[in-house]
């Protein structure tokens, strides 16, 4: 590291779970971020201003008016661009030395596989279940760690699915494909803007544990938010040994 980012980045470095050395790991990771809305916009900002040299912003959808109310990445000038490019230049403002690639584009098939094979941690903060689970799939096989997240009305979720944990659970296990689930939206049924900050920091804070290596992260766990009641619950979830993405791979 430089003068300037000794300087930047003193306050990690104080602490003695991150230091020189953990501060330097962040400066040599890649993330991708799948996402650039409510979730994506805290997770990508922290993610950002607490060193990460590259982030991968992927997000097919341009900025809409309706996005402003929580969307804290985007301004109103933004309003029309794609997602994905008005992220990079917010990124930049806030860290000139972090490296933004912007993906205009829903990630799919090889492109996705590639994107996550390159990554070191993958921050998942769509709005649907066919992304997610397609996410989960190829952090599945390249056996990368899946941050994943979700916030709707007052309600809250996160958890970590690492594949390179043998007990681990991936996001099959938890919500399985095919089976019925009910797919909400924001558009639908709303959200309250500051939950996606919390829920999106939290994301963001277990992804940079995951490119330290201090702590505990919430592999094997979910943690549930009643942002009405301000109420935290973690509960304890189990890798399904017949899990049809993740039950041959340990």
């Amino acid at each position: 590291m430089n003068d300037q980012q000794l300087l930047r980045y003193s306050r990690h470095i104080l602490l003695p779970q991150i230091g020189v050395e953990g501060q330097e790991r962040l400066l040599a990771a890649r993330a991708l971020v799948v996402g650039a809305g409510g979730l994506g916009s805290p997770a990508a900002l922290y993610l950002a201003s607490a060193g990460v040299g590259t982030i991968a912003l992927a997000d097919g959808d341009s900025v809409d008016l309706t996005n402003l109310q929580r969307q804290i990445l985007h301004r109103s000038r933004s309003v029309g661009r794609p997602k994905a490019e008005s992220g990079r230049d917010a990124l930049a403002e806030i860290n000139p030395g972090c490296t933004v690639i912007p993906i205009a584009q829903r990630l799919t098939g090889e492109r996705l596989e590639e994107e996550v094979d390159a990554a070191d941690v993958v921050v998942d903060c769509c709005d649907n279940f066919a992304t997610r689970h397609a996410v989960n799939r190829a952090c599945v096989k390249s056996g990368k760690p899946l941050v994943s997240g979700a916030a709707i009305r007052f309600e809250g979720q996160v958890s970590v699915f690492d594949p390179r944990e043998p007990a681990s659970p991936c996001y099959h296990c938890l919500f399985p494909e095919g089976e019925d689930v009910e797919e909400v939206r924001c558009a639908v049924m709303g959200v309250f803007a500051p939950l996606t900050g919390i829920v999106g920091s939290t994301q963001a804070a277990e992804a940079l544990k995951l490119l330290i290596g201090c702590g505990q992260s919430l592999a094997g766990r979910l943690l549930l938010l009643d942002g009405l009641a301000m109420e935290w619950r973690s509960i304890a979830v189990p890798r399904d040994p017949g899990c049809k993405v993740c039950g041959q791979s340990g």
